[in-house]
């Protein structure tokens, strides 16, 4: 063997001992980007999900609360409809002891305010 190729070899040797460290080196990388990449693919698919099911407690709240919101509706335009039931009761027998010369108790300020107001 001359010299020449003696040195051939010994820097191919060396040239293909060190495109394997760097072929290992980036294997090592691709590995760990794909690890990675991996991980951030699940987080990114877990959170539709978490997303669903939020949305599906929040319309579980809202469909509560609509009727709530409705059940007092319904009390509300009751006790309205009760209150001006007995106010115009009240009224009727106050103007019946007028006509027999019986003057009515003063009535509170709330009800002053409500026969001059409705509210």
């Amino acid at each position: 063997m001359t010299l020449w190729a003696g040195i051939v070899a010994v820097v191919g040797t060396v040239g293909m001992v060190l495109a394997g460290l760097f072929a290992a080196r980036a294997t090592k990388q691709a590995a760990a980007a794909t690890a990675e990449a991996t991980q951030a693919a699940a987080r990114v698919s877990a959170g539709p999900n978490e997303r669903a099911e939020d949305r599906a407690s929040f319309e579980a709240i809202k469909t509560e609360l609509r009727q709530d919101l409705s059940a007092t509706r319904e009390e509300v335009k009751s006790l309205r409809s009760l209150v001006r039931a007995f106010a115009w009761y009240v009224g009727e027998m106050a103007g019946q002891m007028r006509q027999n010369g019986i003057e009515p108790p003063t009535p509170p300020a709330r009800v002053d305010e409500y026969n001059r107001t409705g509210v």
